[in-house]
């Protein structure tokens, strides 16, 4: 339920506080705080909101910059929660799915400095054009190459340190190779590989990512369905056995949190899915899920393991699934209703550039796999959360970011209008007027 407020912390109103160095005023700013808060105005000085509510006049001084919205609306900065930036830069406007196939396309070579920091930076330039703050880079580290070397997060350090980042970056290492194979050894070194020094408020290296299988409509998920060749896919740990890999897998797992990391398990198959389940726990989650079952989802949600999920690519490939599972197991993939009332941490995201990075054809794509016609402003509140409050969550950052709240950094999108009004299927054409990240403007020109 929406509920009007005036300012929070009346106490600051009128009391000698210093003028705010920006004000937005004059629209409908959606917090997507805990109580469903909905303002018209906030104020934000040092990066960070001060005071939040329908009149906040008392923060305008001489020197503040004042951003009238004239109407328009206001909601946390998108946080994506998978997203490899490095490699949509280089590849970028080609996606690897284009209607609904896979395509060729073209992507600009990563051999040295330069090539590696314009693919950061054009990424980044693309994201805040989208209303992105925040994203979560997938799979940087040693035994990768071009997009995903090591050398990509050195010089994502070096671009956080000069303050040239638009958006905050969370960076997940990888010790074995992309959608291939890994080792317990290789992941073992890995570990000991020193990390770039950074302020984690713009690049946190704090998690890795496991593959432990790969995706089904290459019948590469591990799952207990059998494809139309009568395979079911397999770890991608080395191992002897579907036994061995599977120890193996948890034992990476227990290594990653031994030296304090988190960890994203791309699982797509079930199988996949509970082999991971064995060792995860609070603060991990599993990124894709494809064939996750109900069971696995209550189990997720009560060991506060999250789950990242992707409902464009699943309007993409339900069709390749059915050609290689069947109708049967294809219509109970990627249940996202479930996914919603489980009570798991639940994120939605591009996995960009395997389709757009654009979160409005993502939002407007889960809404279509719900069977949502016609406005329904319960519905893309939760939606919009799996990309603002919830994905903050996944970072371990809810205390400073995803919602906007007096204390947390002001991070935020205005739209042209108000998503809650509209129908899921418009969401795409609903205008990114401006990004601010941390008060300041990274996209657009309406401050004044």
């Amino acid at each position: 339920m929406e509920e009007k407020v005036q300012i929070w912390e009346e106490s600051m109103v009128g009391q000698g506080k210093p003028p705010a160095s920006l004000v937005v005023r004059g629209g409908t700013v959606l917090t997507f705080d805990g109580r469903g808060t909905v303002a018209s105005a906030f104020a934000v000085n040092g990066g960070r909101i001060v005071a939040i509510g329908d009149d906040i006049s008392a923060y305008v001084g001489q020197e503040t910059d004042v951003l009238e919205l004239a109407g328009r609306t206001v909601l946390p900065g998108i946080n994506d929660a998978h997203l490899h930036a490095a490699w949509l830069g280089a590849r970028w406007p080609h996606t690897i799915i284009e209607d609904d196939g896979f395509a060729e396309g073209e992507e600009a070579p990563m051999t040295n400095l330069a090539e590696r920091r314009e693919a950061i930076l054009r990424a980044g330039e693309l994201c805040a054009s989208l209303g992105i703050t925040s994203y979560t880079e997938p799979g940087l580290g040693p035994g990768e190459t071009g997009c995903f070397s090591p050398e990509v997060l050195e010089e994502y350090a070096a671009l956080a340190r000069e303050g040239r980042l638009r958006a905050r970056v969370t960076v997940l290492r990888l010790f074995g190779l992309l959608d291939g194979r890994s080792s317990l050894e290789d992941f073992e070194r890995g570990l000991a590989t020193p990390v770039p020094e950074s302020d984690r408020a713009w690049l946190d290296v704090s998690g890795v990512k496991i593959f432990a299988d790969g995706i089904a409509p290459m019948c590469t998920a591990w799952t207990h369905h059998g494809y139309h060749d009568g395979s079911h896919g397999s770890l991608l740990v080395d191992g002897e056995d579907d036994e061995d890999r599977a120890r193996k897998l948890a034992e990476m797992i227990s290594l990653a949190h031994a030296a304090g990391l988190s960890v994203g398990v791309h699982a797509t198959g079930d199988r996949s899915i509970e082999a991971a389940l064995a060792r995860l726990r609070r603060g991990d989650h599993i990124v894709h899920g494809d064939l996750v079952t109900p069971a696995q989802l209550t189990r997720m949600a009560s060991a506060g393991v999250g789950l990242t999920t992707q409902p464009a690519i699943a309007a993409a490939m339900g069709g390749a699934l059915v050609g290689v599972l069947g109708a049967d197991v294809a219509a109970k993939a990627w249940p996202l209703r479930e996914m919603l009332d489980s009570g798991v941490v639940l994120t939605l995201s591009s996995d960009a550039p395997v389709v757009t990075p654009d979160w409005r054809v993502h939002v407007a794509a889960a809404a279509k796999l719900l069977g949502v016609r016609g406005p329904d402003p319960e519905l893309m509140t939760r939606l919009l959360r799996c990309y603002t409050a919830e994905a903050a969550v996944q970072d371990g950052a809810a205390g400073w970011k995803g919602t906007l709240e007096r204390g947390k950094v002001a991070d935020f999108v205005v739209l042209a209008s108000n998503p809650l009004d509209a129908d899921p299927a418009a969401l795409p054409g609903i205008g990114v007027e401006a990004t601010f990240t941390g008060g300041r403007c990274v996209h657009s020109g309406l401050l004044r």
